[in-house]
């Protein structure tokens, strides 16, 4: 099972690669040619159908890798739930949209919901089928699907804004994602859908609660879009919505290619509890030991960094950054738990976690909106983000009973060596200039990223090496690159070694 986590690693990891720069190519040209107002008028309108499509979701492909042996007719079953829910879902965004309109002062919201109401109707029509490959722990179809909507996206969107630099380069890039989805869905694995419902009942047992948990993760996560947007108006959503991506995109896209073989690779050793919970251990040690550096240092940098990528009108973007990319990171120290409950098919909790974390951050929420705008929303989501992590790790012991202080202990050598890191990056910050020439600029971020590597490495190294190199992330992480290195250099060895062709 090692070596295929190992392999669905480095599938997703080269994805998650090439969406990364990617998108750094889209947002670098859209936030230039595009302004704080566009993004915020398309954010109203996503974050409204996210929320919608979010109460609805109903989380059958986790459905389909937890069943035991789910056939055609399962599959055909999950294609008609999703289609079925898009319809609905198209059909309310179009009559709803002219009175959104009306509500938010804003006669452009129509044709932008209206469209966006036709990505959704695209996205419920994707193949169920792709599970059949996940639950075989391979993860190539998921770097076919990802890139090549990335690829759509940017080349639409970007197109786009060229011609007309206006908020329907997003718009049209939101709807290439959807279509080259969709296309590829079923290049992948050839699937032949048939209306029918004859296994609702069974697959529902098992996303019931997952799609509660998934209701009020959405109202929990988009609180803040909905009520800045409300209430103080699209060019600070626009803003606030930006800094959010991009302080999220680094910690996310980083541990992205292991939490997405979590689920799958726990589910085959949920039957010995010792097994499972080495597992987890090993695993939530290494996400952390990645995490952490890469969030840190998108928080140590955010000045240079926003004013790099974005550009001088994203400012007001610094402070989201530079507080949710730290966060983020620090939430990483258990987010294992959610894998973790739905291969055990402990559904009911994670939904009990979902009440519990939303009962705490909406208060806070709107209690820093009220006090301090958006600075004291991002301020409210460091404190929720903080006590997250003590629910997550409270579930995990009722999971797995792997005793709380145990879990928070098993990262703490990542955990002072961000911080030695982040020291050392502030201070070595101040030294250099944050305006001049973009190639200044990109050498001072690159020179400043290898330096914080550099000190975060070597301490940990140090760590582990006084703590006498106990099994753990740092091991774990030795033989991932090990076997990536070999496989590399095999494959160069192989075509050194391979006679010249002779000509045709």
């Amino acid at each position: 099972m090692k070596e295929k986590l190992a392999r669905g690693v480095m599938w997703l990891s080269g994805a998650k690669i090439v969406v990364n720069l990617l998108g750094l190519v889209s947002t670098l040209v859209l936030a230039r040619l595009l302004t704080p107002e566009d993004f915020g008028l398309v954010a109203i309108a996503t974050t409204l159908i996210t929320m919608l499509a979010s109460m609805t979701e109903m989380s059958l492909s986790s459905a389909l890798v937890h069943h035991e042996h789910p056939t055609d007719e399962h599959f055909n079953s999950a294609w008609t739930m999703n289609l079925l829910r898009a319809l609905l879902l198209a059909a309310l965004l179009a009559g709803a949209a002219p009175w959104l309109a009306v509500v938010y002062k804003d006669p452009r919201l129509t044709p932008v919901l209206l469209l966006l109401a036709l990505s959704v109707f695209i996205g419920g029509l994707n193949n169920p089928k792709q599970v059949v490959l996940t639950r075989r722990l391979e993860f190539w179809q998921e770097f076919a699907v990802l890139v090549s909507q990335k690829m759509a996206g940017l080349i639409v969107g970007v197109g786009m804004a060229l011609i007309f630099r206006s908020y329907w380069a997003l718009v049209a890039g939101t709807l290439a994602t959807q279509v080259a989805g969709l296309i590829v869905s079923y290049c992948v694995v050839p699937f032949r859908p048939r209306p029918t419902l004859s296994r609702v009942r069974e697959l529902w047992s098992f996303s019931a609660w997952v799609t509660l948990s998934y209701i009020l993760n959405t109202l929990n996560w988009k609180l803040d879009h909905f009520m800045i947007g409300t209430f103080i108006g699209p060019k600070a959503l626009g803003t606030y919505t930006v800094g959010d991506n991009l302080a999220a995109m680094a910690t996310r896209e980083t541990i992205g290619p292991l939490e997405a073989t979590l689920f799958p690779g726990l589910r085959q050793v949920t039957g010995d509890p010792e097994r499972l919970r080495r597992a987890y251990t090993r695993a939530q040690g290494l996400i952390t030991m990645i995490a952490l550096p890469v969030g840190f240092s998108v928080g140590a940098l955010a000045e240079p960094l926003v004013l790099l990528v974005l550009g001088p009108q994203w400012t007001g973007a610094t402070l989201v950054v530079q507080f949710l990319a730290c966060i983020f990171a620090i939430q990483t120290v258990n987010t294992a738990a959610h894998p973790l409950s739905m291969a055990l098919g402990k559904t009911r909790l994670m939904f009990q976690r979902d009440m519990l974390g939303f009962a705490i951050r909406v208060p806070l929420i709107l209690g820093g909106m009220w006090l301090g705008g958006v600075a004291g929303i991002v301020h409210a989501r460091v404190i929720s983000g903080t006590l997250a992590v003590l629910i997550n790790a409270e579930v995990v012991r009722r999971l797995i009973q792997l005793p709380i202080r145990r879990q928070l202990l098993n990262s703490w050598r990542s955990v002072v060596s961000v911080a030695v890191m982040w020291l050392c990056l502030r201070g070595a910050q101040q030294e250099w200039p944050v305006a001049g020439p973009v190639l200044q600029r990109i050498a001072m971020l690159a020179v400043l990223v290898l330096f914080g590597l550099c000190i975060y490495m070597a301490v940990h190294a140090l760590l582990w090496r006084v703590s006498g190199r106990p099994p753990g992330a740092e091991q774990d992480f030795k033989e991932l690159a090990g076997k990536a290195a070999g496989k590399v250099s095999r494959k160069l060895l192989r075509r050194d070694v391979l006679p010249d062709q002779p000509a045709a």
